[in-house]
This record gives C-alpha cells, structure tokens and sequence, in this order.
C-alpha cells in the first residue's frame, strides 16, 4: 500500500501544477473547436426572390425566383419557387382596351404576394418583359402599344414590389437570354462545359442561339453577342424571325393559299373533314400579312382540312426564301447562319407541340418522325376530336400544321439533318424551372451571373473543423512535452513514506 502510494507522488503527472495545465489546456481545445465550429457552421438559410412577367404574344406568364440571401453576390444559385399563368390572350391584344391588359395581371400578382415573404416584398425587383407580340403592335401602332404598356405598369406599380419597369425585348435579347438560361440552369457556364445551343419558338417569332467561332467579317455585325461569364468568353450567334413564331406562320401560310380571294380552299395542313369559316380581314389584321390582302377578296373563306403531309410541307416552304444569299452560308431569307455546333434544347412552342404529337424522342430517325407525322395529318378530325375531348379545338386543329411547320423550320430552315437532327432536346423544364428567356433575363439585370469565376473556399466547413482540432491537440501535446524539464523538479517535492 504505502509502496503504490509512492509510486503516485513520484508520478509527475500528479502533480498540482500539471493537473492545472492539463486541465486548462483541455478547456483550450474544447473552445478554439468550439468557436471554430460556431463561425463557421452553416446559417439557417434565408431567401430573396426576383419575379418577371413574360409578355408573349398569345398569353403573359409569371415567374418566381429565388436564390440564397447570403450568397447574391453571384455564387448562390437561382431556382424557379412558382410560376403562374395570366387568364386570357397576351397584352398586345389588348390595344382597343387598354385598361383590360393591365386588369388582367392582378390574380397572378395575388399569388406572387401570397409565394414571396411578406418582409421580403419591398426588396423584390420585379420585371416585365414583352417580346414579338408587342413588337408587332408597336410597328403597327405605336401609340396603342404605349397605352397597354401605360396600364401595364399602373397596375405593377401599386403592387408592393420594387417594380423596375416594363419594355419591349429585342428579339437578339430574346434569343440571347434564352442561351443563358438554358445553360446557366444545366451548370454548364460555371463549370465551363460544352454550352447548349437554344431553340425558342413563340406564337410571333422564333430564335435561335448557339456559340460559334465561324463568324467572317459583316456577317457577324448584326448576329452576334460576346458575353464573359465565369471567366469564359462566348461567342453567341444569335437572330431572332419576326413573324415565324407558329401562330404568324400559319397566317403566312394561310395568306399564301388565298392570294386570289377564294371563297373557299382546301388546306392540307389540316386533318380531313376539318371545317372552318375565317374571316378575311381578322386573317389579315397583323403587319405580317396586312400587305398581302387580296383585292376584292369576300368577307369570308370556307378552310376544308385535306390532311396531307407531304404537300403540306410544300405549302410551308413558300413561306421562306432559301434562294437568296449573299453570305458564305445562310438559314433562311438571306440571312447568315454559320454551321451549326454542339447539342441544342428547343423549347416553347417546339415542346409543347412535339409533346401532343408524342415525337419528343430524337433518338428516333428523322424519317420515323415525318412518317409518324404523316399518320396524324391523315388521321380523320372526328377520330382525333375523340381521342382529345379535353383539348381546346383552335389548338387541336393546328397540330398537324404546328408539326410540319417545325420540322420544316428545323431542317429546312436551320440545315438540320438526319445526323444532326438528334442533337436536338425537346425540353420544358430544366432541374424543375422552365426553359425560356426570363431567368437569363432577370440573371443579367441582377448580375448574379459574375464576368469571371468568383474565388471559392480551399476547404469546406467539415474539413476546416478537422484541421483545427488536430491541429490543436498537436499543440497540446507539444506543450506539454515542452514542459519535460519541470517534472523532475515535481517529483523532489518531500515524501510521504
């Protein structure tokens, strides 16, 4: 007993002043690991949120977006919370009542309220952005344009958002926001991979966008746009066909078959036994066919549906111009076109009429998808009334034309091929927000898109934690093995025997 007893008060380690600095070196570690892991810790996450209202030519479509508080300065990313579309036609159609466009955006901004914190309603910018159909009504007529975009902005200007304006996009912004939204939403800007060239396709133009180093002098003048995005440079072709969104072309191509003024045509874009009465000055009250007005022509014409694919496309080629070029290469209309590059989303309209016709699949051959096509234009209207009691007829009757139309646009148009044709995505969402120009759009007026790549952290939060505690026991065990020369002093202290 007294032998052990010794042994204990010979062991420096028992000694009050080592026990002391044992002790406070234990409460060291325990704090330098706890303020290292309070200070850096994740925080509760808190949102801010940008709301645009897309103003196209058949209807007027609201989004929500959010993105982290804490990171706006162009690292935290932004997700599409809601969207919301506005009850009735676009807001171009309103210019004989103004007052009716601005009415027609309250229930949206309702929900925008009811989805958006209210303490965060002050700080949320909030954006307006119309395209082909207002640009269409504005060439028409320009004061009916500023009255609709009047009433507009009354109302968005009474919401308790921080309104920011209303205008018209040029269809090259269109076509270029589209790009960026595309590939912002698929990470391909922030980690520098292959972009994804854009197919937008609306009732009153289409775009199309893709980076290309093929640019040759004045060719490039009017068709480029040079971003520097994470610290990459983009080349972006971009244009933009004002009255080749599907629903101008149907008139384009409507106006081509009643040049003469008949009372009635057969429309082989249109399945058999399809019938319709159209009014002449209704088919011809838009800029891109109001020249094109036959004299003389009746008030009405009788549409029969003949269904036929093969001459239906014919009927839509005469629409384009393919002979005309004065460049090396050209699209459509004299238009320069470099050639195509990379894989491409097409969205809009391309998705939404692909879908009905269940021809998204572009691992199918090309030839698959016309004869598939074929079928449907062939199919009597009363089978496909039946088939889609729930379907509005004005949309249902202009699938068949919708269809040819797209594919004629895309591999007439475009120079898409039997090889290349599969290069295309028909895409409506991308990661749960929908593939269009608004979140480029609101992207480029907040600049959270940053020129170059933003520096980031070398270690993430676990493992700057793990560092610090080793390096702190590292610490403590240099400490007291530095102390090595007071343990003999200890242990001369007087015995107890």
């Amino acid at each position: 007993m007294s032998a052990q007893r010794e042994m204990k008060e010979k062991n420096p380690w028992h000694t009050p002043v080592t026990i002391i600095i044992s002790v406070i070196g234990v409460i060291a570690i325990v704090a330098l690991v706890t303020v290292a892991v309070l200070q850096n810790r994740p925080l509760p996450k808190k949102y801010k949120y940008g709301i645009v209202l897309d103003a196209g030519s058949s209807h007027t479509a609201l989004y929500i977006y959010e993105w982290p508080a804490e990171k706006d300065n162009n690292t935290g990313r932004v997700q599409q919370k809601h969207s919301c579309k506005v009850k009735g036609p676009g807001i171009s159609s309103y210019a004989s009542a103004p007052l009716k466009a601005g009415e027609s955006l309250r229930e949206c901004m309702q929900e925008a309220k009811q989805w958006v914190p209210e303490k965060r309603h002050h700080e949320t910018p909030l954006y307006l952005g119309a395209t082909a159909g207002m640009r269409l009504l504005n060439m028409e007529n320009s004061a009916a344009s500023e009255k609709v975009f009047g009433a507009v902005e009354e109302t968005l200007q009474k919401s308790p958002f921080s309104f920011q304006g209303a205008r018209i996009l040029s269809g090259q912004e269109e076509g270029a926001f589209g790009w960026v939204t595309v590939n912002y939403l698929d990470d391909r800007l922030k980690q520098g991979l292959e972009t994804t060239g854009a197919l937008d396709l609306g009732g009153a133009s289409t775009q199309i966008s893709f980076v290309s180093d093929q640019f040759d002098g004045s060719e490039s003048l009017n068709n480029s746009v040079t971003f520097r995005l994470y610290g990459n440079d983009y080349n972006l072709y971009t244009h933009s066909f004002l009255c080749y969104g599907k629903d101008q072309a149907l008139r384009l191509t409507l106006a081509h078959q009643t040049q003469s003024g008949p009372e009635s045509i057969l429309d082989p874009c249109f399945n058999t036994g399809y019938t319709s009465t159209r009014n002449y000055s209704v088919l011809y009250d838009s800029p891109c066919v109001s020249d094109r007005k036959p004299q003389n022509a009746p008030q009405t014409f009788t549409q029969q549906g003949v269904g036929n694919f093969q001459e239906c496309q014919e009927v839509v080629k005469k629409i384009f111009n393919f002979t005309h070029c004065k460049y090396t290469r050209c699209s459509f209309n004299g238009v320069f076109q470099p050639l195509l590059q990379g894989p491409f989303g097409a969205f809009s309209a391309y998705y939404f009429v692909m879908n009905f016709l269940n021809l998204t699949d572009t691992s199918i051959s090309l030839d698959t998808v016309k004869a598939k096509l074929e079928r449907y234009c062939a199919t009597p209207w009363s089978q496909v009334t039946q088939q889609h009691p729930d379907t509005k007829v004005k949309y249902l009757a202009e699938y068949c034309f919708s269809g040819t139309y797209i594919l004629t646009l895309l591999t007439n148009g475009y120079n898409f091929t039997s090889e290349t044709y599969s290069d295309i995505k028909f895409i409506k969402k991308i990661k749960g927000s929908d593939a269009g120009w608004t979140l480029g759009y609101m992207l480029n007026l907040t600049n959270m898109i940053p020129a170059e790549a933003p520096d980031t952290p070398p270690l993430p939060h676990a493992g700057y934690v793990s560092i610090v505690t080793v390096m702190a026991l590292l610490l403590f065990i240099l400490f007291i093995i530095s102390l090595r020369p007071l343990w003999p002093r200890c242990s001369k202290q007087p015995q107890i025997i």
